[in-house]
């Protein structure tokens, strides 16, 4: 079934693997690269790829060397990776990625900013190495909703770059997680409390203002304990989200809680549902095998992150059962190898 065609919004999917989002940290002064084009072209038999984190605001970088998409430059860099992959044959989504107290002001010249005053209580990465996460400033009520149309922005700038559509990114301990969290969100107003779906919610909406339903999707990590992050009723919060977003394209979910709790956000969702089996960082790379059982368990596309990365060619060493070249955590990011580097099986 992977290597079976489907229909995603408005694009026709050869295959359902989805080249999930991977920070690389190779772009240069916020802008993807000559590289960066190379990198994604080969990987374009890909049903869809989906993009590392691209910050929608300045305030929003995570890290160094990380791409924006919100300057009219970044449009125009982004504008040749996205003709790369389309001559290529390929689709592209932008991941919309706010760091939210994930940052530091060292980055960007930006402190970071975050639903509550409470650090992260981890490292962060910085120009000069990693550094103790800092305890972001809590956004006003007024400040909330700027943060929100900043993903609306951001999102027509996206399709204007040429990119096919927009996945928010709601995982990992980003700004969008932020909220959804017990522990980083202590809010009083309206998006604290039975209101910490609201912001997801809202950030979702206002990209479907900008570019359509059926061009934007959403990454959540349910019950994923990363970056400082603690998430209560992990079923009952992502139900509930579940239930206030609109028919977006797709929910893309990573495997961090339960079998019983995925299958159950499987059945309460109405369009496509994207799963990554791998969770956060998995210690290995996914395999075709868990791809298909999640197939068969109602999944409609699997993303695939690790082993894209030393496998531009995933789909056809799948079908043809071919092995997989494995990556060195040090090459991941920034690295001046283990990027492009990468070819196709020799037969």
């Amino acid at each position: 079934m992977l290597l079976t065609s489907y229909r995603l919004g408005n694009l026709t999917l050869p295959n359902r693997l989805v080249m999930a989002p991977m920070t690389r940290a190779r772009a240069v002064d916020g802008k993807p690269t000559a590289e960066t084009a190379t990198y994604y072209a080969q990987r374009a038999t890909a049903g869809l790829i989906v993009t590392e984190g691209v910050h929608p605001n300045a305030v929003g970088q995570a890290g160094p060397s990380m791409p924006g998409v919100h300057d009219d430059a970044q449009v125009e860099a982004w504008r040749v990776v996205t003709d790369a992959v389309h001559a290529n044959g390929g689709r592209i989504f932008a991941q919309l990625m706010h760091g939210g107290r994930i940052g530091h002001v060292d980055v960007a010249g930006h402190h970071p900013v975050g639903p509550s005053a409470i650090a992260a209580g981890t490292d962060v990465f910085t120009p000069s190495g990693m550094a103790p996460a800092p305890v972001p400033r809590a956004l006003t009520t007024a400040e909330v909703v700027e943060q929100v149309q900043a993903f609306g922005d951001a999102a027509r700038r996206a399709v204007d770059a040429g990119f096919d559509g927009v996945e928010l990114h709601g995982a990992n301990g980003y700004l969008i997680q932020q909220f959804l969290s017990s522990s980083a969100n202590e809010r009083t107003d309206r998006y604290g409390g039975a209101g910490r779906v609201r912001f997801a919610v809202e950030a979702v909406e206002a990209a479907v203002d900008a570019i359509g339903a059926d061009r934007v999707g959403i990454r959540l990590s349910p019950g994923g304990e990363i970056q400082g992050i603690v998430e209560e009723d992990v079923p009952a919060l992502y139900g509930s989200l579940l239930k206030a977003l609109p028919d977006i394209a797709y929910v893309h979910v990573l495997a961090t809680t339960d079998d019983e709790t995925l299958m159950g956000l499987r059945k309460a969702w109405p369009t496509a549902f994207v799963l990554n089996p791998g969770g956060q960082i998995g210690p290995v790379e996914s395999t075709q095998e868990q791809g298909e059982r999640w197939l068969a368990n109602g999944a409609d596309l699997i993303s695939y992150g690790r082993a894209y990365l030393g496998n531009p060619d995933l789909v056809e060493r799948f079908r043809l059962g071919l092995p997989l070249v494995s990556t060195e955590r040090e090459t991941w990011f920034s690295a001046p190898s283990g990027y492009v580097d990468y070819p196709s099986y020799q037969h």
